[in-house]
């Protein structure tokens, strides 16, 4: 069983997500659901289907892309840094994590790459509000909506399918606005919430929107639609292929769904999913097995080589994989064996079209007088990271609606279509 953060803004942040998942556990939700019988998706979009991975509670990016060529991380860290002599990946200044060691085929193949030195304009600790800021990405303006909702709706599709919250029945901020969406918890677990036998929930609201106005009858002809289409994969059963085998974690539960609908033909064009417990201010541990950092991290990279393998080199050609985290941890360890919240941090770009094999981004320095307030410096913005991607594998022009005043990044971390 994992140790938990310690701090009072996580303690509430637990509590009040028992309370939505138990709300939605039964398995479908929706924000403005929209499904007609057309069940694909913009038949214009030939983009990448893009995951985006949340590494909630503050991913610290120092311990998973090492910047060992820097002799202030080992400083900083006496007890938690990772050796040189156990990194994995073979760079001359940074190296992997040893527990991502799944992942290590997919980075010296070229089809994974990192960026360090990456996050908001600027610095929030408090896991709230700099989720929020995450999601929403869009700073100092009055833009309410997420900005991967902003995204969809710039494609003529109105189908729900297109993008879905894989793992929760209430997706993040990141999907809230105007444009369909849905949220499951699971293809298996798919239901319309109180649905159940002698109480055919799905069956009577048909019935009961069949002479209604038009806008009224195709919102409840699309839910009911996506009903029927989940209905059919889970007819069909799903054994990955190529041999992938997830693990039994939610996460791999989540990926593997992903994995499913992308394979099906379902239309996805996008997808979110949640990995936790990330919030480390205690007992990280040193990296071997059985201790905190490593086994999250071999988690985590466990659930991604089995979704990478499962996709299979043809379908990892249309996938890109992105993860972001609301901030990294400080550079310097705590008195408590962890790391409290800090602000510059790593992401992972995984797909069959990224150039990987590298670290991208500039590096800023550990020493006292490189650091923001103690923390690692930011020198890449992480919109225009996603945005480099959104343009080059997503066919997304209109970037300035997706993140207002951004320019995408020239990193070349991936291949434009």
């Amino acid at each position: 069983m994992s140790e938990k953060c310690g701090c009072e803004e996580n303690r509430r942040f637990g509590l009040d997500r028992r309370r939505v998942l138990l709300a939605g556990a039964l398995g479908l939700a929706s924000a403005a659901l929209d499904t007609s019988l057309a069940f694909a998706a913009d038949p214009g979009y030939t983009g990448d289907v893009l995951v985006l991975l949340s590494l909630r509670g503050g991913f610290d990016g120092l311990s998973a892309v090492v910047p060992a060529g820097d002799a202030a991380y080992y400083a900083a860290r006496p007890t938690i840094a990772v050796p040189k002599t156990q990194l994995i990946g073979g760079g001359s200044f940074f190296g992997l994590h040893p527990a991502l060691s799944p992942l290590l085929p997919y980075w010296t193949g070229g089809q994974l790459a990192a960026v360090q030195a990456v996050g908001q304009p600027a610095p929030n600790r408090s896991h709230f509000s700099a989720m929020e800021d995450l999601e929403r990405a869009a700073p100092g303006t009055s833009i309410r909506t997420g900005w991967l909702n902003r995204m969809l709706g710039l494609t003529a599709s109105s189908d729900p399918m297109r993008a879905v919250a894989m793992g929760t029945a209430m997706p993040a901020r990141v999907l809230a606005g105007p444009a369909p969406y849905l949220g499951v918890t699971s293809i298996d677990k798919t239901a319309l919430t109180g649905e159940q036998a002698g109480r055919p929930i799905a069956a009577t609201m048909a019935k009961l929107y069949e002479s209604a106005p038009a806008a009224l009858k195709q919102t409840a002809g699309q839910l009911n639609g996506a009903l029927q289409r989940t209905a059919q994969l889970r007819a069909a059963g799903y054994t990955p292929a190529n041999g992938a085998v997830y693990p039994g974690t939610d996460l791999g539960a989540a990926l593997r769904d992903v994995a499913r609908l992308i394979k099906s033909g379902s239309g996805l064009m996008s997808a979110t999913v949640d990995s936790g417990d990330w919030d480390m201010h205690e007992n990280l541990g040193p990296a071997v097995a059985g201790r905190r950092m490593f086994d999250q991290l071999k988690a985590l990279a466990t659930a991604l080589a089995a979704f990478a393998a499962d996709l299979g080199p043809d379908g990892l050609r249309r996938v890109t994989l992105i993860t972001i985290s609301e901030f990294g941890r400080r550079v310097t360890q705590n008195g408590s064996g962890g790391l409290d919240h800090g602000y510059g941090n790593a992401m992972f770009v995984l797909g069959g079209n990224v150039k990987g094999g590298k670290v991208y981004g500039r590096w800023p320095g550990l020493t006292t007088a490189q650091l923001r307030d103690g923390d690692l410096a930011v020198t890449t913005d992480y919109r225009a990271v996603i945005g480099e991607i959104l343009r080059a594998r997503c066919g997304v022009g209109d970037l300035a609606s997706v993140f207002p005043g951004v320019t995408a990044s020239a990193l070349g971390i991936v291949a434009a279509r």
